[in-house]
């Protein structure tokens, strides 16, 4: 057996747990010293009794609103969101829906940090745009330093991240979660799935990337199809959620691999869901792998339930 080395990055970032948890928002934005907050959300979340709830939670420190969103975040509202937060001098923001909300906020936070001169380098630096994740999907892009966008123009996708771009904070309300529709739970269920898989044979993950990578394929695959057969279930909700908030740690010390590069190639050109193109390619790309990596696989069957499965 050979010795292995390995870094691991522990970000500066609290997560709140719990139904109803969405209103400590405004304790962790007091606690970040934000005055002047930029929400980024979608026309239909913005719309919502949730959205309408996240507008009297951030009460007058609610400074600008970028409720266009759509999926795959073009860059042309990337641009727009950028010149947005520079024009309402937002000093923090936060992400209400899905992983496309999420990955646009850290988008503006990354080009924002970018304009100030001072990009950050380290793990020890502070953000330039503090950002506080509110999920109502199991995407895991809430808890990532790093973000994905799309060139309308050409269909492909492009990113970027830093150590300072995971959210310094995520609010994990499973009521939110009540009125994501079942298809969109069902795919970004399987986005959080795959998560695991990858984290569990990435050869850069640590001991506890996988090891939170192991006991989120566990509870995944005992939450979705739960949530699938009753979605107006809070637990179930809960549990599901739980398993995606470890979908999403275990990616911050590992590097995503085949799998993801294709769902994010093929989302991007033929414009399906992150959600649905994982679903679609995760049991041929753990067929791929399997030879190479035998062991990783059958440690990914042990925990979703055997070999056979």
């Amino acid at each position: 057996m050979t010795a292995q080395s390995w870094t691991h990055t522990g970000y500066t970032q609290q997560i709140v747990f719990g139904a109803g948890a969405v209103r400590e928002l405004g304790r962790l934005l007091r606690a970040i010293g934000a005055r002047r907050v930029l929400l980024v959300t979608t026309e239909g979340r913005m719309a919502s009794e949730e959205g309408a709830a996240m507008r009297r939670s951030l009460g007058a420190d609610l400074a600008s609103t970028f409720a266009r969103v759509e999926s795959h975040v073009p860059i042309p509202l990337v641009q727009e969101a950028v010149r947005q937060a520079r024009r309402d001098a937002v000093d923090a923001i936060v992400s209400f829906g899905g992983g496309s909300c999420a990955d646009l906020a850290k988008a503006v936070c990354f080009f924002t940090e970018q304009e100030s001169g001072i990009p950050s380098t380290s793990w020890a630096d502070r953000p330039a745009l503090p950002h506080v994740s509110v999920p109502t999907t199991y995407s895991g892009a809430e808890l990532t330093p790093f973000f994905g966008m799309t060139d309308p123009a050409t269909h492909t996708k492009s990113g970027g991240g830093g150590p300072t771009l995971a959210p310094i904070a995520a609010v994990y309300d499973p009521e939110l979660t009540l009125s994501t529709p079942v298809r969109v739970s069902a795919e970004t269920g399987m986005n959080a799935l795959a998560h695991c898989v990858e984290v569990v044979w990435s050869p850069e993950r640590t001991p506890e990337a996988e090891a939170i990578a192991i006991a989120g394929l566990q509870r995944i695959t005992r939450a979705l199809p739960l949530v699938v057969a009753d979605p107006s279930d809070v637990a179930v909700r809960a549990a599901m959620l739980e398993g995606a908030v470890l979908g999403g740690r275990c990616l911050q010390n590992a590097s995503m691999g085949v799998h993801h590069g294709l769902a994010q190639m093929v989302g991007a050109r033929a414009g399906i869901a992150h959600g649905l193109a994982n679903a679609v390619l995760l049991p041929h790309t753990v067929r791929f792998n399997a030879e190479a990596v035998p062991e990783a696989v059958r440690r990914i069957a042990d925990a979703v339930g055997g070999p056979d499965d």
